[in-house]
């Protein structure tokens, strides 16, 4: 089973879900399709998930496919897979701007991620040697350099927050 996430951003990714019909008829997959009203015609779809649920339907997954989302990804490589990470992109109205590209690319570097930006290599990235499990253990370097990245995207912990605005 492919379990596919557009995660909980209210932007459609119609771009993604749209893609997900042109897969073999032998793959089975269970979409969680967020704000998307686009269903593709052979998949299992929700809505929305809780978290737990999304964590066993990784867990369980042969494959995960899901948006560049820091939180996605991660939920997927705790769940032990290497998952295909499509990047929303502004240009389709799918996110502000192009972040999910720069991080997708990031953790590629690293061996962590398939990255797809074209959606017709998808069918590709789902043969199970390019979506292979993976085992995380302590890595004091992907955390040095995941807190880098995010710290240039957003700031810092504390940043923009001034003595005595906390709780007033």
């Amino acid at each position: 089973m492919i379990f596919v996430t557009v995660g909980t951003n209210e932007a459609p990714f119609d771009r993604l879900l749209e893609a997900l019909d042109a897969l073999p008829p032998d793959m089975s997959l269970f979409v969680q399709c967020g704000a998307s009203l686009l269903r593709p015609s052979r998949a299992q779809c929700v809505e929305f998930l809780p978290y737990d649920e999304v964590l066993e339907a990784m867990r369980t997954a042969d494959v995960v496919v899901t948006h560049a989302g820091v939180g996605s990804v991660l939920t997927a490589l705790s769940a032990g897979k290497r998952p295909v990470v499509v990047p929303r992109l502004r240009r389709f109205g799918e996110a502000v701007d192009d972040h999910q590209v720069a991080f997708a690319r990031k953790l590629e570097r690293t061996g962590l991620v398939s990255v797809v930006e074209d959606l017709v290599h998808l069918p590709d990235a789902l043969r199970p040697a390019s979506a292979a499990g993976i085992e995380l253990g302590p890595s004091d370097r992907f955390v040095a350099d995941l807190r880098a990245y995010l710290d240039g995207v957003i700031g810092p912990p504390g940043a923009g927050i001034t003595p005595g605005s906390r709780g007033s």
